[in-house]
């Protein structure tokens, strides 16, 4: 919008206009320095614009075997990748917390794509020391050398510390407070925050005919601190399916893939 259409917006001044554009002017310099990894998809690098974006926080959830955590493991190889390979030339953190990481894996994705010595791995037992990873994960950002933090999965634990309806409230209140700090490294550290989640069953839904029946945990604060979200699920054989639920530049729009050796790949008929 133009300097003289805002000023006939009611009640904006010159001072008040020009401070618009200066902070939109900063904005658009911020958003410059986004970087996109690759999924090691081509469709899914497709539906998603060329990827997944730094400062920003994404969240990818389904069933077992839907390829959650082969989607961390390969994001983990290629984020160290150079830019005209799909990757951000950054360091990787990443807090497992359900223990699913392999090191074997990201050997064997690493032999496709050729990194991956840069991978600084944790794993949390309770929801307080994966806050304490977080925060201690910091200092490392700082050095502008990590362009990449996965927590597989985000839910597991506060599941599993905090019990029934009772601990309900409090849960929510530490899981936002979490990934508000997550949120706010991505931005400052240009950061991709990639999370995984697991599914429970949503009784509401079972009524209505071709609804999955399924939802994401972690409720509403989760739902909202997510600025990218996917649905992955089974297809037909190998084939795995990714649906994009919520993005700010997507839209809702699907995209197939397989499980390999080397990591999240096309369809072989997708392959030119």
């Amino acid at each position: 919008m133009t300097t003289r259409r805002l000023l006939k917006i009611k009640g904006f001044s010159d001072t008040k206009v020009e401070k618009i554009r200066e902070a939109a002017k900063k904005l658009l310099e911020i958003r410059k320095k986004c970087i996109r990894i690759s999924t090691g998809s081509k469709q899914l690098d497709a539906a998603l614009n060329g990827g997944f974006q730094t400062m920003s926080v994404c969240e990818v959830y389904g069933e077992f075997r839907c390829g959650k955590t082969q989607l961390a493991h390969t994001l983990a190889v290629i984020a160290q990748l150079p830019r005209e390979m799909g990757g951000a030339e950054g360091k990787v953190a990443y807090i497992d917390t359900e223990g699913t990481f392999r090191p074997e894996r990201i050997q064997d994705i690493a032999e496709r794509f050729g990194a991956c010595e840069n991978i600084a791995f944790a794993r949390a037992g309770n929801t307080e020391m994966q806050t304490e990873l977080l925060e201690g994960l910091a200092a490392n950002f700082s050095s502008n050398e990590y362009r990449l933090l996965i927590i597989d999965s985000i839910m597991a634990l506060y599941r599993t510390d905090y019990v029934g309806r009772g601990e309900l409230s409090e849960r929510q209140q530490a899981l936002g407070a979490f990934l508000r700090r997550a949120a706010q490294m991505a931005e400052e550290f240009n950061l991709l925050v990639f999370m995984t989640n697991q599914v429970m069953s949503d009784p509401g839904a079972m009524s209505f005919a071709g609804v999955d029946g399924r939802k994401p945990a972690g409720g509403h604060v989760l739902a909202h601190a997510s600025t990218t979200r996917l649905l992955l699920r089974k297809g037909r054989g190998e084939e795995r399916v990714a649906k994009i639920m919520d993005s700010p530049d997507c839209p809702e729009r699907e995209a197939t893939y397989i499980i390999t050796n080397g990591g999240i790949n096309d369809p072989d008929s997708y392959i030119k």
